[in-house]
C-alpha cells in the first residue's frame, strides 16, 4: 500500500461550540488555540506554545472530531493517520513512513493526527520477530516528537492510555480525558441532531449509556427508517388512488 494511501488530509469544517465535552477540557483546548493565534506575540518573552496533546477516553466521544474542530478554528489542515494502519501496512518501513508523514505536516503547517496511538506502546513489548524494528519506531517517533516545531500541532488519540509507554506520555504538554456521556449530556445531543428533521420525526424513544457516535448512529438510522416508510406510505396511497 502506498503511504500516501494511508494518509488522509481532511477538509471538513468544524467549529469548537458546536462539540460537546467537559468545562475543564473546553477550557484547555481554548487556551491552545488562543497560544497559538498569538505564537509570535509570545515568542517575545521567549514563551513556547503547547502544541503537543494526547486525547484519551473512550471510543466515541469526540476525539477525532475535537481534533478537526481545533484544526478549523486554527484555519489549518489536518492530517489524519491510523497508527495501527501504518504499522501493519509495511512492518520494515514503518520508521520511514513516520517520518514522511511528520516533514509532510511540518512542510504544511498542518495539525497532524494520529489515532490509535495506543500501538505504539503495545508494539515496545510485543514478542514478535518484529520486536527490534517496532522499537526503532517508538524512538523515531519520540524525536520526531521533540522536534516537532511550534508552528505546527500534534495531536494523538487512544482509547487506552494505560498502554502507552511512560517516555511517550511525557512528551505531551496537555492530556485530556473524554469521558462516556451521561443523560443530560446526550439528551443535549439528541435535542441538536433531532432539530434536523421534521417535528413528527422527533418524538422516539431515546438510548443511553451510550457514546456521542453510538447515539449519532441511533439517530440516522431511525431517521432513515422513518423517512424511507412515510415515503411508502405515500407511494402506496397514490398506487391505490390510481387503482380506485
Amino acid at each position: 500500500m502506498n503511504l500516501y494511501e494511508l494518509v488522509v488530509t481532511d477538509t471538513e469544517k468544524i467549529a469548537l461550540d458546536d462539540l460537546l465535552f467537559s468545562e475543564e477540557n473546553k477550557l484547555a483546548l481554548t487556551q491552545i488555540i488562543k497560544e497559538h493565534k498569538y505564537i509570535d506575540e509570545l515568542k517575545k518573552y521567549n514563551l513556547k506554545v503547547d502544541n503537543k496533546i494526547l486525547l484519551h477516553g473512550h471510543s466515541g466521544c469526540g476525539k477525532t472530531t475535537t481534533a478537526k474542530a481545533i484544526a478549523t478554528a486554527l484555519n489549518k489542515s489536518i492530517v489524519i493517520i491510523n497508527l495501527s494502519t501504518l504499522i501493519n501496512a509495511k512492518i520494515g518501513e514503518t520508521s520511514k513512513n513516520v517520518k514522511a508523514i511528520f516533514d509532510k505536516a511540518i512542510r504544511e503547517k498542518a495539525v497532524l493526527f494520529l489515532d490509535e496511538f495506543d500501538q505504539i506502546g503495545k508494539s515496545r513489548d510485543n514478542d514478535d520477530k518484529d520486536v527490534a524494528e517496532l522499537k526503532r519506531l517508538v524512538n523515531t517517533i519520540i524525536q520526531l516528537i521533540d522536534y516537532f516545531p511550534t508552528d505546527s500541532l500534534l495531536i494523538c488519540a487512544t482509547n487506552y492510555y494505560n498502554s502507552i509507554d511512560t517516555a511517550l506520555l511525557r512528551r505531551f504538554q496537555v492530556k485530556l480525558q473524554f469521558e462516556m456521556p451521561d443523560q443530560e449530556q446526550l439528551n443535549v445531543y439528541y435535542e441538536k441532531l433531532l432539530a434536523d428533521f421534521p417535528v413528527h420525526f422527533q418524538d422516539i424513544p431515546r438510548k443511553y449509556s451510550i457514546s456521542y457516535a453510538e447515539a449519532k448512529d441511533y439517530i440516522h438510522t431511525t431517521m432513515k427508517r422513518q423517512i424511507i416508510a412515510e415515503l411508502e406510505l405515500k407511494e402506496q396511497q397514490k398506487l391505490n388512488e390510481v387503482i380506485q
